[in-house]
């Protein structure tokens, strides 16, 4: 994703190897699959948004995880609309579907946070709600349901949204960020075991 370049442009001009790291960029497809992965030392250190961590240690995990470092610090996604739409409101989500995401992700959970700040109640598969917030469509197969018809919106990152809108199969309408100000989108994290057997000091 284009979200990322700033990670993407550390890894090319050497800031990480500045740092003694020699990186070996992994795309895990979402922050439940980042963690599994981190959970079963598949890999070092986990990039994702903070959901997961909190989750892992919710659940009772001694070897709990410390997200040490903020890459992003707002929504990236944007919502895509199967029509143009010119000077688009959040107020125009109601009575339509929109594909959110994972449930639990901090995606789903800021398109959910903007939806009611404009005052839209939030359904998932039940009547009496203003918006119809799907999540039974995984992250990486978001465009292609879309495409296929499901959904009246949908929620995608760059460069896949401007590429539907290319291939005249989407329009972008807004971005989510520009809703939900600023939050701790994605971070790096790594397991607190792993924090003192390698002897890490975080620079506060």
């Amino acid at each position: 994703s284009v979200f990322y370049a700033p990670q993407y442009l550390a890894i090319e001009l050497g800031y990480f190897e500045d740092e003694g790291l020699e990186i070996e960029l992994i795309n895990a497809g979402g922050a439940d699959k980042v963690m599994s992965a981190l959970l079963s030392n598949d890999i070092d250190i986990g990039f994702s948004g903070p959901e997961a961590t909190i989750y892992v240690y919710n659940n009772g995990q001694t070897n709990y995880m410390i997200n040490f470092c903020q890459l992003t610090k707002r929504d990236g996604s944007f919502i895509v609309s199967r029509e143009k739409i010119d000077n688009f409101t959040i107020d125009m989500l109601k009575g339509k579907s929109i594909l959110g995401g994972r449930a639990g992700g901090v995606p789903l959970m800021n398109l959910e946070y903007v939806l009611k700040e404009a005052g839209l109640t939030v359904g998932r598969d039940t009547e009496g709600f203003d918006v119809l917030v799907r999540t039974d469509i995984q992250f990486n197969a978001m465009a292609g349901a879309f495409v296929s018809g499901e959904g009246d919106f949908t929620t995608l990152f760059e460069p896949t949204a401007l590429s539907l809108e290319k291939e005249n199969k989407g329009y972008v309408v807004t971005s989510v960020g520009k809703y939900s100000k600023e939050v701790p989108f994605t971070s790096y994290y790594v397991t607190k075991d792993y924090l003192n057997n390698e002897n890490i000091s975080i620079k506060q």
